[in-house]
């Protein structure tokens, strides 16, 4: 140990200390060393050594980090206090959901947790960063697993964005995003989404036809089949169908209407679009409206509860993937399908452009159909329609219906 930290170290009552106030001027004092987590002073030397240059390395790391505050005119900003301010401006902007404000906060109070509340922004290195990343590779996800690439990489990303709002306002020097440094970052697994053939796509719509809830008088009964068609033959996002008004549904000039409205906001500019409303897609919601089942105005799917958009469907999709013998249903899954079907359709006897997609998709370019969301299945299933009949799908289809039947 170099025997200027050696000069450091003093024993009192069996148990070792530091005298670090030559480092006054970034809170250095008279320090007990202890481990974390721990209420009295290491009485093992060793130990006392590493934590001594630990915290000297801290400390010689505030002090660098004040002089490029002083040189540069950045005003200091501690990181727990600048995290609150960031998230209050970014709500202020409206230009982010709720739940997306949420899990910024959530990634960022991690981040506090790790680098301390009173840690100066300038002062967290691509080192620190890379060190809170490798951590956050071991957490626990909450779902007895660890935390993905993925979720790993959205917490580097909310971290980044506070730091772009810091140089903005002064807090670091300009171009200075530690995470933005790093060379290597997690990313999530590329594999491809989970779709269903048409013929698949069509035996979930006859299930949501047969569908009886597990519980009598439930209200959701009702509107199953036509949320499972909508969310088909449409392609909208779980919240954009959830969130459709009965006045989004235009019989006359055969569209479905995604655009804002008092129940939810749009993912993006482009999300504001039309759909055409295929001729089952006619066939389901017409009945649907005008039959009496169907709410006169307002939300086009009612939770069953009267408070709103429906929000949980995991118990109804798991429902209809046992009786259909599917592994998963999500909503995300009928996006993709969607995609993929509409992909094989007709336009005036031509394949349909890839850009008319992105379009009915809400995308502002064919790049995502392309990379993501389109996919080649068995199935080649030409029409001028998307559509998912299963009697068109009956020699390959007749031994799991006599067996959804059943279930169901």
């Amino acid at each position: 140990m170099p025997s200027q930290l050696e000069s450091y170290l003093y024993e009192r009552n069996g148990r070792w200390w530091a005298d670090l106030r030559d480092y006054g001027d970034v809170g250095g004092e008279r320090e007990s060393l202890r481990r974390p987590g721990k209420s009295w002073a290491t009485k093992d030397r060793d130990i006392a050594q590493e934590l001594l240059a630990a915290r000297v390395e801290d400390l010689e790391r505030l002090r660098r980090a004040k002089l490029i505050g002083a040189t540069h005119g950045i005003r200091p900003a501690e990181f727990q206090a600048y995290a609150a301010h960031h998230l209050r401006r970014k709500a202020a902007a409206g230009r982010v959901t709720e739940k997306t404000l949420a899990t910024a906060e959530h990634h960022l109070a991690r981040a506090v947790e790790f680098f301390g509340a009173t840690t100066c922004l300038h002062a967290i290195t691509v080192a620190d960063v890379t060190r809170w990343s490798e951590s956050l590779s071991g957490a626990s996800n909450g779902r007895s697993g660890m935390l993905s690439g993925g979720s790993v990489r959205h917490h580097l990303n909310d971290l980044s964005n506070l730091f772009r709002r810091a140089q903005g306002e002064g807090r670091v020097a300009p171009g200075y995003n530690p995470v933005g440094a790093m060379m290597d970052k997690p990313n999530a697994a590329r594999r491809e989404a989970k779709w269903l053939e048409v013929p698949d796509a069509a035996l979930v719509l006859e299930a949501a036809r047969l569908y009886k809830p597990k519980r009598k008088g439930w209200a959701l009964d009702r509107s199953v089949h036509p949320l499972i068609a909508t969310f088909l033959l449409t392609g909208g996002r779980r919240a954009e169908v959830c969130g459709l008004d009965v006045a989004d549904v235009s019989f006359d000039r055969r569209l479905v209407f995604f655009r804002p409205n008092e129940h939810r906001r749009l993912k993006t500019a482009t999300s504001h679009r039309t759909v055409p409303m295929y001729p089952q897609l006619e066939e389901v919601l017409r009945p649907y409206i005008f039959g009496g089942s169907g709410p006169a105005s307002g939300l086009l799917f009612p939770s069953p509860r009267g408070t709103g958009q429906i929000t949980d469907l995991h118990k109804v999709l798991d429902q209809l993937a046992n009786a259909t013998e599917l592994d998963e249903l999500r909503t995300k899954a009928f996006r993709h399908s969607y995609c993929a079907a509409r992909l094989q359709t007709l336009d005036r006897g031509a394949l349909v452009s890839p850009w008319t997609v992105a379009k009915e998709m809400g995308h502002g370019g064919r790049s995502l159909v392309d990379r993501v969301y389109g996919h080649l299945g068995n199935v080649r299933h030409r029409a001028e329609v998307v559509e998912y009949r299963v009697e068109q799908h009956k020699d390959a289809l007749r031994s799991r219906i006599a067996r959804m039947e059943a279930v169901t």
